[in-house]
């Protein structure tokens, strides 16, 4: 398979398998950020998906891929640390604001930066129809951000907060995505990257939920929280896999702002399963949404 995806880089037939890729890590991503917020302490779940999904590629990494180089190790280190301090801020953020607040926010930050950083890094360049995708895009995000945090009847102060960790985050997501198209790029084989990614990126943060969950006065029970983090593992995997493939193979803007689509999947998880209202204006918002990645996929 890695021959095929190499053999497939700055194709047409590439080009669509990337966009398919990143529509479905738009869908899964949505279903992550709902694990990651659902009814467990997000710290916790955190943890739990990071030591499923770690220890799940650990035999891949070992036994199943080609070995990285010495390039490759230090990419994967950096890498390691760039996403310890977005989960470190994912967290505070879910632990501070209401899903459908925050989410939208993070994720309407990160394609808009990441467009820039990855034009600067990678010399991409988007035509005038893509702009104004882009800035439909974003700019929905934003508006559905605040129609929800109108509606919100949480603390506004800590509401305030989390969107000020919400922002934060999303640079960071900018930063993991472009700096992670860059070592899937130098890597001679994709899912050597992907696979030492995940055992790397599952080392660290089970320690901090382990040390918080032995602090807690009532802890929860043990065997519904690694439920959740198995699935949440295999989730990622699917999620984070595609989206860096996708940017192996096509421009690391389109795929970033492709899948920012992941608001409007959220949206209507929490409207079917979390049982929040859409209502016209906020399913408006998600038309927009959506005009806008049609924009940036097909007006170039």
């Amino acid at each position: 398979m890695s021959e095929w995806i190499i053999a497939l880089d700055g194709t047409p037939d590439g080009r669509q398998l990337a966009l398919g890729l990143a529509l479905m890590s738009a869908v899964l991503h949505a279903v992550f950020g709902a694990l990651q917020k659902g009814r467990h302490d997000p710290w916790l779940t955190r943890g739990a998906i990071d030591a499923s999904y770690g220890l799940m590629a650990l035999p891949i990494a070992l036994f199943m891929v080609p070995w990285p180089d010495a390039e490759l190790w230090l990419i994967l280190f950096i890498s390691m640390g760039i996403h310890i301090v977005y989960k470190l801020l994912q967290a505070m953020t879910y632990a501070r604001g209401a899903y459908t607040v925050v989410y939208p926010v993070v994720r309407g930050t990160g394609p808009l930066v990441t467009v820039f950083v990855a034009g600067y890094v990678f010399s991409e360049s988007f035509a005038p129809l893509q702009w104004l995708g882009v800035a439909l895009l974003t700019g929905a995000i934003f508006a559905l951000a605040g129609v929800n945090y109108r509606a919100a009847g949480a603390d506004k102060r800590l509401l305030a907060s989390a969107l000020g960790f919400a922002f934060l985050t999303g640079i960071f997501v900018a930063i993991y995505t472009t700096y992670d198209a860059f070592g899937i790029r130098v890597a001679r084989d994709p899912f050597t990257f992907l696979a030492w990614f995940f055992v790397f990126d599952g080392f660290i943060f089970p320690w901090i939920a382990a040390a918080r969950y032995r602090r807690m006065s009532n802890p929860p029970a043990l065997p519904p929280l690694m439920a959740r983090g198995v699935i949440g593992g295999l989730v990622a995997f699917a999620s984070f896999g595609a989206i860096i493939l996708a940017t192996r193979l096509d421009k690391v803007g389109e795929a970033a702002v492709l899948r920012e689509t992941s608001t409007v999947f959220a949206a209507l998880i929490g409207w079917l399963f979390l049982k929040e209202k859409v209502g016209p204006l906020r399913a408006t918002l998600m038309a927009v949404i959506a005009g806008g990645a049609v924009l940036v996929e097909f007006g170039g």
